[in-house]
């Protein structure tokens, strides 16, 4: 019987929820249709307008990739004779950190972002004029993202502006910044040792060169100085000359033995720091979602009616029953 009790009275209940909702339909619907309108006009008129006066502009977010190889030996032992060098660049490398930690460390370090501010002029572009260094530096902070994937290695840096273009360079600023950084804290032995390579074999060519052309210009003068009676001198020149020239082709040709070594070696290896793709262009914004926030309004305007509907049931409820308004009226007066 109880149970029975209890049907009939949720029965009436949602019959009485229906029929306040039914009462006030007129309203429901005017509201939900004014929210819905208003904010398909507010999201058009966003769209139209130029992105530096739109209230809702859109946005772009392009996005670098770089390979960083955590698989070498861990940061600190690496760094080894270069911790003062760390530190000067600002660096607390705490002994379990590996290369992918310090990477998106870096992107949130003062010294990454005030070069970003002055390169670009953020102060002056987004009108700073209260405490302007830490002021740029947090608000940078908010579109400058650096996530690192553990599964693929991959670490990607992005920025999102109105601006496109202006997006797509602050990116590949930052990562010549962090490959810059990389190549400072010597991290990649072997393109250390790459370079200095190269430029070994550079000068050693140059000086290869001098030295086979003052040897071609020794032999053109040997005839003009048998005349003069200096064949002597110049032939012990031609002959000083040429050991040095065969000492310098030695040495090249060690150089260019370690180089070619070297590279075969890198070839099989991973660098610490590769740029996979820079950032781009892009041709799609990333947000805002109109689209969504027109229904998000208008569902959220339709709960609002609802909710006003069964508020101004109760107050009518409060008039309309004699003895609260008895009992409210007697409050009042004392």
């Amino acid at each position: 019987m109880n149970e029975e009790n209890m049907v009939q009275d949720e029965e009436i209940d949602l019959v009485e929820l229906f029929a306040i909702l039914w009462q006030r339909k007129v309203m429901i619907i005017t509201i939900t249709v004014i929210a819905a309108i208003g904010v398909m006009a507010f999201s058009i008129i966003s769209l139209v307008l130029p992105p530096e006066t739109s209230p809702l502009p859109n946005k772009y977010t392009p996005t670098a990739l770089m390979l960083i190889d955590n698989n070498k030996p861990s940061l600190s032992p690496m760094l080894g004779g270069m911790a003062d060098l760390a530190v000067l660049a600002g660096l607390n490398v705490p002994a379990d950190s590996n290369f992918s930690d310090l990477a998106v460390y870096l992107v949130g370090t003062n010294a990454l972002l005030d070069s970003v501010v002055d390169k670009f002029g953020l102060i002056k572009r987004y009108k700073i004029k209260k405490s302007p260094r830490a002021s740029s530096r947090k608000e940078l902070k908010k579109f400058l993202q650096a996530d690192y994937d553990k599964k693929s290695g991959v670490l990607s840096i992005s920025f999102t502006d109105i601006d496109p273009v202006f997006a797509k360079d602050v990116v590949n600023y930052c990562v010549d910044y962090l490959k810059n950084r990389f190549d400072e804290l010597g991290l990649d032995k072997n393109k250390i040792e790459r370079e200095n390579l190269e430029s070994n074999l550079a000068n050693t060519l140059n000086e290869l060169e001098q030295l086979e052309e003052r040897s071609r210009m020794l032999e053109h003068s040997v005839a003009s100085a048998s005349l003069q009676g200096k064949l002597p001198a110049i032939t012990m020149d031609i002959n000083r000359i040429s050991l040095e020239l065969a000492a310098k082709r030695q040495v090249y040709t060690q150089l260019k033995v370690q180089y070619e070594l070297l590279r075969v070696t890198m070839a099989s290896e991973k660098p610490v720091f590769q740029i996979l793709e820079l950032a781009e262009v892009s041709d799609k914004k990333s947000k805002p979602s109109r689209g969504l926030i027109c229904i998000i309004t208008t569902f959220a305007a339709g709960f609002f009616a609802i909710f006003l509907a069964f508020v101004l049931n109760s107050i009518a409820n409060v008039k309309n029953d004699p003895e609260v308004m008895a009992k409210l009226r007697g409050k009042s007066e004392k």
